[in-house]
This record gives C-alpha cells, sequence and structure tokens, in this order.
C-alpha cells in the first residue's frame, strides 16, 4: 500500500512513518525541507531512502496534490503545536487551513483510506466527565486548541460527507526520538532542569508516541470510518511530577497552585514572549489545558492498542534527553546511561 504521509519529519510523524515502513507499507513524505528526512528517520533505524520525499508545504495545493495523487491511503500529521505566544498565526493558518486543503485533496485523488491526526485537546473544555468519541468540539480559548478544534470541525464534516476520513486523538506524547524536541519533551526537560517549580492544579492525558504510531498502522489493515484515541493515561499534576521524582530518584521541589488563579500570571507571561527573545516556560496554554483537560472514556476506542505503563514512557523519554546531551547526569538522576544500558 501506498501512503501519504503530511508532517512526517515530526515527532508522530516520523515514529507513524517508522510503524509503517515495518508493516510493509510504502511511504511518501510531504517535508518543507528534504534535509530533515535523514535526522528524523535514521534514530530509528531507517534509511530516508526508505521513503519518497516531495518537497512542498501543506498550505500550497499544487504540493499537496503532488503528495495525494495515485496513494492509497493518506495520513495528515502535519501541525504546529505550541503554546508559544509567537506561533499563533502558524497554528492558525496550518492546523486549519492545511487539514481543510489536505482532506479535500485526499478525497479528490480517491485515497481509499484518510487518517487525520487531531488531539484529544480538540475536545477540551468539555461539560462531562469523560470523553468519548462522539464528545462535542470544544470551544476552547486558546489559539492551539482552538486551531485544532477548527481542525476537526473540517474533519468531522467531511465524515458526514461519507468520505472514509478516520480521526485519531492522541494525547499529550513523550517518548524518545523527538526530531525537533517539541514543546510537550521540553516541558518534560525544563522540569528536570528545575525552571517549572510552580505547576497549576488539574491534570493532563499522557501516552507514548510509539502507541499512537502502532494506532496508526493498524487503522490501515482495519475497514469502515469512526474515531479512535491514542493510548494513554490521565494524570493529575500532582501524579505527573509523582511520576518523573520516581523515575529519576530527585526530590523535584513543586509548589502546586490553583489553576485558575495562574491563568492570568500565564496570559502576562504570554504578553511578555511578544518581545522577550527567549522562551518563557510559564505559558498560558499550558495552564489553561491543565485546568480544563478531562479524562477518556476506558471504553473508549483505541482499536485494540494498549497503552504502555507511564513510569516506561517518562524513563525512556529522560533516558533519550541524557543520551543526546539535553539533560546534565545531574538532572536525569538514576536513569541509567547508555553505557550501562549497553552493557
Amino acid at each position: 500500500m501506498l501512503l501519504s504521509i503530511t508532517g512526517g519529519t515530526g515527532f508522530v510523524g516520523a515514529h507513524t512513518v517508522a510503524a509503517m515502513v515495518r508493516a510493509g507499507h510504502r511511504v511518501r513524505l510531504l517535508t518543507r525541507d528534504e534535509s530533515t528526512v535523514d535526522g528524523a528517520l535514521r534514530p530509528l533505524g531507517f534509511d530516508p531512502g526508505v521513503v519518497n520525499v516531495v518537497v512542498g508545504d501543506v498550505l500550497d495545493e499544487p504540493s499537496v496534490a503532488a503528495l495525494v495523487r495515485g496513494a492509497d491511503a493518506v495520513l495528515h500529521a502535519a501541525s504546529v503545536y505550541s503554546f508559544d505566544s509567537r506561533q499563533r498565526a502558524a497554528m492558525r493558518h496550518t492546523n486549519e487551513r492545511g487539514t481543510e486543503l489536505v482532506l479535500a485533496a485526499a478525497r479528490r485523488a480517491g485515497a481509499g483510506r484518510i487518517i487525520h491526526v487531531s488531539s484529544v485537546a480538540a475536545m477540551f473544555p468539555n461539560q462531562d466527565r469523560v470523553i468519548r468519541e462522539d464528545s462535542p468540539v470544544g470551544r476552547a480559548r486558546e489559539t492551539y486548541l482552538a486551531s485544532k478544534a477548527a481542525a476537526e470541525v473540517i474533519a468531522r464534516r467531511h465524515q458526514a460527507d461519507g468520505a472514509p476520513v478516520v480521526i485519531t486523538y492522541p494525547p499529550a506524547l513523550f517518548g524518545p526520538h523527538d526530531p525537533r524536541l517539541g514543546d510537550q519533551i521540553t516541558r518534560l526537560r525544563n522540569v528536570l532542569r528545575g525552571l517549572m517549580p510552580i505547576w497549576p492544579s488539574g491534570g493532563l492525558p499522557i501516552g507514548d508516541v510509539r502507541d499512537t504510531a502502532a494506532l496508526h498502522a493498524s487503522l490501515l489493515s482495519t475497514s469502515g470510518g469512526g474515531r479512535h484515541f491514542g493510548p494513554g493515561h490521565y494524570l493529575s499534576t500532582r501524579d505527573y511530577v509523582r511520576a518523573l521524582r520516581e523515575v529519576t530518584g530527585r526530590a523535584l521541589p513543586t509548589i502546586f497552585l490553583p489553576a485558575r488563579a495562574m491563568l492570568p500570571v500565564g496570559r502576562l507571561a504570554d504578553l511578555a514572549q511578544r518581545v522577550w527573545p527567549w522562551r518563557i516556560p510559564a505559558e498560558y496554554g499550558a495552564v489553561y489545558t491543565c485546568a480544563c483537560a478531562t479524562r477518556v472514556d476506558e471504553t473508549a476506542s483505541t482499536n485494540g492498542i494498549a497503552a504502555r505503563p507511564a513510569a516506561e514512557t517518562l524513563r525512556d523519554t529522560v533516558h533519550w534527553l541524557h543520551a543526546n546531551g539535553y539533560l546534565s547526569d545531574r538532572q536525569a538522576g538514576r536513569v541509567p546511561s547508555v553505557s550501562e544500558v549497553m552493557a
């Protein structure tokens, strides 16, 4: 099967490419910079020559048309994920307009399966105690969440039209080999670097990028449309920090404050970020998400893919950060070194 993928050099995309290649599928990628393919795939054990590359952008219709031409299936994972206030315009354009262009082009090309990688956050905030496949799209007052909600509306409209669109909802993803050291992994790193001693109350759904990639691969061998959640666990912010303490053996002194009380601080940080050249760890979007995150129903579909233990995922993430020089020995704590793992 020929699978065309957007976002294939990102965290979710690269792991998904690896899962698809292992499953025996041919893969075609859309990327703005062909040189990024090597750094995304080689750490996962693949020669970049195993994939076909189309150079272009999800906002460029001829590029998207070239990507999807003749494809048996299309997976749309391209997205700007950030709570950095300087990225707001990019999020709106890529996450919403890019989704419209890619899904429409995939339908015109006659793709038999179209997988839209959404986010569980597309349904935040939610009035119910849990989120299910039929939960309504969220109406968030935060740019990233709002952009994913807008993309979700587009994908559901295609489903309602009878298109072979499948939607997946990854949680906040961790794991090894993040080609761009994205926001989620950076926040974990900042905790271990002592840059986030204050956390909001609330929680977040977390999962392993390898499990979500396995979900995507499994969807090519099943029929029908539907909506599926990336395997994961809901952790309170206290449980998240506690898990990092257990993984690293470090004390990680932390103060927990009511999330609602921290929202104004996040707003001020976002305003300051527009003129401050270095990244400010305190972000409105992160606080807002913790405040409104909701558990996923335990009966919700993951297409039979089980979530690995959260401690295993966090341990592997810390080990990867340490092995690649993003954390010092002290910051990584008792996570074994590369030489100890290889011994």
